[in-house]
């Protein structure tokens, strides 16, 4: 197999992701501890080398173009499947560090995991930690296949040959852009309302979807259904269409005004973020530690 011309560095892909995940350019400078020129210039290239323009600029921030959803969508693949080839090899030469392999829940890998890491590492300085973002359907895969430490889920079910603690509380929200009919009529919608409207939905498989589909039975068929909450509130910023999403993922751009929260009359959809193990190996030492600090965490959190 030759590798196609067309596949850019991961690097520097991971800062494309980066930037789709924060919003500007210099928030992915700031997570990717890069000066905001490098991660512009990074992101020149991968334009250059794939011919198309992934982001524009705006008084907001920046945003993913149409073409950009998509890369975005391809890039967090390739970059999830470079993480386990990584941790992979790590397994086959025996590291002598401690390492923990986490799967977990888009929502909770991209809002959650960077602050309990980073705990669990002034705790343990010399333990490895690696996350693969999954959907929370893989992420029980992948625990019943002995391929991870612990895992971290968003759905409503875990699975009955598993352990399970709840580390933390979230709810999800339906969100469209502030020139939507919605959110210019400046009230609650109908649950049939919702039901009836194609959205911008994550895939089957996600703890977001179950949750929704739990809360409102089978809806409309989805405009667009996308495998990460980036790729999501990108493709909600640039369309009018809405979605549902996690609170935790969209209060930046509720409280900047991109976003507005729509009420939907008599439905909560409030949920049980938890983490998952086979209790046949057990959780324990950093994976313990990991748990342990993310129930400190969201117990702490106002």
């Amino acid at each position: 197999m030759v590798l196609p011309a067309r596949v850019p560095d991961l690097s520097a892909l991971d800062v494309v992701v980066s930037v789709a995940r924060q919003g500007s350019m210099s928030a992915a400078a700031r997570e990717q501890n890069l000066s905001q020129q490098a991660i512009s210039a990074r992101v020149h290239a991968v334009e250059r080398e794939l011919g198309v323009v992934l982001f524009r600029r705006s008084p907001s921030g920046t945003e993913l173009t149409p073409e950009g959803v998509a890369v975005l969508e391809w890039a967090s693949g390739l970059l999830e499947a470079a993480e386990r080839f990584s941790a992979g090899i790590d397994s086959l030469l025996g590291s002598k560090r401690a390492t923990v392999t986490v799967a977990a829940s888009m929502t909770v890998a991209e809002y959650l995991i960077p602050s309990w890491a980073l705990a669990l590492r002034r705790l343990h300085p010399e333990t490895r930690i690696r996350v693969q973002p999954m959907n929370s359907a893989d992420v029980i895969r992948d625990v019943l296949a002995g391929s991870v430490d612990v895992g971290f889920v968003e759905g409503p079910h875990t699975d009955s040959h598993l352990d399970h603690r709840a580390v933390a509380h979230d709810e999800l929200v339906v969100v469209t852009r502030p020139d939507h009919p919605w959110a210019q009529a400046g009230r609650a919608i109908s649950p049939a309302e919702l039901i009836r409207t194609p959205l911008v939905q994550r895939e089957h498989g996600s703890g977001t979807r179950v949750t929704f589909e739990a809360a409102l039975g089978e809806a409309a068929d989805p405009l667009l259904e996308l495998t990460s909450v980036a790729a999501v509130k990108a493709a909600v910023l640039s369309s009018d269409a809405p979605a549902v999403l996690s609170s935790l993922s969209v209060a930046p751009e509720l409280a900047d005004g991109k976003l507005v929260r729509i009420e939907v009359s008599g439905v909560a959809m409030p949920r049980v973020l938890r983490a998952v193990w086979d209790p046949n190996r057990g959780l324990r030492g950093p994976a313990r530690d990991l748990v342990d600090l993310a129930i400190t965490r969201s117990s702490s959190s106002p």
